[in-house]
């Protein structure tokens, strides 16, 4: 059984646009994030750290470090514990920023469970026989087309191979 992730980190900055950013997530997730609403939301004013990303130019200068996403171009200064100035680049939490993401789209999960779906009853199958013919429950096929759980590639081949008589092919563009 695979293991959760429970700590949310981006793995890539996937677009930026104005001042909104899609990204992919460590669960695989991608997920958008929109700037313009979330300083609305802050009220974020011209005193404010943040207050020259309002300018695209600025904004868009983003990178992706330590699995959050880093503003190099606006310097946040800390104490040291030995009380002397550092400079950092202006970063949030990952987490933070996940709570405040919208999904992007809807997940490969997602649409696994409705291409099973959609296949098993064009062949005429009841989610009973699809579950015997491919070596796993009723219970399991049923959550996966209600998209209540992810499916492994193996699993996924089983099911379309074995489950359904269809040839399995995964093209990566």
């Amino acid at each position: 059984m695979r293991k959760k992730l429970g700590i949310p980190r981006i793995i890539k900055i996937q677009k930026v646009n104005g001042l909104t950013i899609q990204c992919m997530f460590n669960n695989g997730e991608s997920r958008i994030l929109d700037f313009d609403g979330i300083f609305k939301q802050w009220k974020i004013g011209e005193n404010d750290v943040e207050y020259p990303l309002l300018s695209p130019d600025e904004f868009k200068k983003v990178e992706l470090r330590n699995f959050t996403l880093s503003w190099p171009n606006i310097p946040v200064t800390l104490l040291s514990e030995d009380g002397s100035e550092v400079r950092h680049p202006y970063e949030l939490s990952p987490d933070e920023l996940y709570r405040l993401s919208e999904p992007a789209e809807a997940s490969s999960s997602q649409k696994f469970g409705s291409l099973i779906r959609t296949a098993r009853i064009k062949a005429g199958l009841t989610q009973e026989q699809l579950a015997q013919r491919s070596g796993t429950s009723r219970f399991y096929i049923s959550r996966l087309e209600n998209n209540r759980t992810d499916v492994e590639l193996s699993t996924f081949r089983k099911i379309v191979e074995a489950g359904l008589d269809k040839h399995f092919k995964l093209i990566i563009e």
